[in-house]
């Protein structure tokens, strides 16, 4: 039995990730910031709960006390487009025009999507053992502001994470879906519109699902995926092509 820490695990693609972990019997630990939406998807998936912003050096810290001396598999899951977040979801200006907001939201989103893994990897490494994967997006090859911007630095990162732990035998992927229905992510603020946009991109004509990705994430932590590592993953269907 595999000791498996999803950030973020306690919806969307996190949850569905953790689910397809508890399906092989493995323990599954799920982090979050808000307890009583973890406590209930714990309860659900037979996984442990343990309240952790991934984006606070002090919470990661004690998130060790809470785990055994060996962690197999890290998924680095926690993050969004706290873009979403401001009045309106409007992304085109900070808010108010001001300098100082346009500062606070590239941040944000850089401690939410970076940040947060970069913090939970470094607390972890001497623990794991076999695999880390970090949820990326497509926004990362081609978004715009500040989200794309931290997705592209998180791509970056995982080479430099794939080097220092390859030679223990740990890979390091990103899995990068494009739109996937059964999130969070857009908070509410996705048009019929933009949906119907986003669906026509995919060479599949079909919205992602959480399972999809939570596929790839499963996959990449199996012993047929033990020469795969520094790679981005996209899951997209078809609707960024790589080469």
């Amino acid at each position: 039995m595999r000791t498996i820490v999803v950030t973020g695990g306690a919806t969307g693609i996190g949850r569905a990730t953790a689910e397809q972990f508890r399906a092989d019997g493995d323990e599954v630990v799920i982090t979050g910031r808000r307890a009583d939406v973890l406590a209930k998807a714990a309860a659900e998936l037979g996984a442990r709960g343990v309240v952790c912003d991934a984006t606070d050096p002090e919470q990661v810290q004690q998130l060790l006390t809470e785990l055994p001396e060996k962690v197999d598999v890290l998924v680095n899951n926690a993050g969004g487009n706290t873009d979403f977040s401001r009045t309106g979801g409007d992304l085109s200006e900070p808010a108010g025009g001001e300098l100082a907001q346009l500062k606070s939201s590239w941040l944000a989103n850089l401690e939410a999507n970076l940040i947060s893994a970069v913090l939970t990897t470094a607390a972890l490494a001497p623990r794991l053992t076999t695999a880390v994967v970090h949820l990326g997006s497509i926004a990362g090859a081609r978004g715009p502001g500040s989200y794309g911007a931290s997705k592209a630095g998180l791509a970056l990162w995982n080479a430099e994470v794939a080097a220092e732990l390859g030679p223990r035998g740990i890979t390091s992927n990103v899995v990068a879906p494009g739109f996937t229905a059964g999130t969070e992510f857009f908070q509410g603020q996705l048009s019929d519109e933009r949906r119907e946009t986003l669906l026509q991109a995919t060479l599949t004509k079909r919205e992602g699902e959480v399972a999809d990705i939570a596929a790839t994430i499963h996959f990449l932590a199996s012993p047929a995926a033990r020469h795969l590592t520094g790679q981005v993953l996209h899951v997209n269907g078809g609707a960024l092509t790589t080469r």
